[in-house]
């Protein structure tokens, strides 16, 4: 009986210590506060989004966020798809100025061209 006693003491002893030690019962300084685990977004918000912006997007872990290659592949596919629609309006900007500059010299315009 008086060993169940002293275990049962014992557990008692332990239970507060471990209580007062998460609760924080002593003098020490409070923990600092913990910064947000966030998307520091590196994206540009004074001109369209390159494809160099899409490949330095980084999103940060999780224990239980998202499956990487999944997040990597659709970067990359909507990176390959902004290099190609830059490309297309480059192209289409060429062909403009081009018909602009090679247009009829009596002041008509060139059809699709607003005046």
């Amino acid at each position: 009986m008086l060993m169940f006693f002293f275990l049962v003491v014992a557990l008692a002893v332990v239970v507060a210590a471990v209580t007062l030690a998460v609760v924080g019962g002593g003098e020490s300084a409070p923990l600092p506060e913990a910064a947000p685990e966030r998307l520091d977004d590196p994206l540009p918000p004074d001109r369209p989004v390159g494809r160099a912006d899409v490949d330095a997007l980084r999103f940060p872990l999780a224990l239980r966020g998202y499956r990487m290659a999944d997040v990597d592949d659709a970067l990359g596919r909507l990176g390959a798809e902004i290099a190609e629609r830059d490309a297309r309006i480059a192209g289409l900007e060429a062909a403009l100025a081009g018909a602009r500059t090679s247009g009829p010299a009596h002041g008509r315009p060139v059809e699709g061209d607003q005046q």
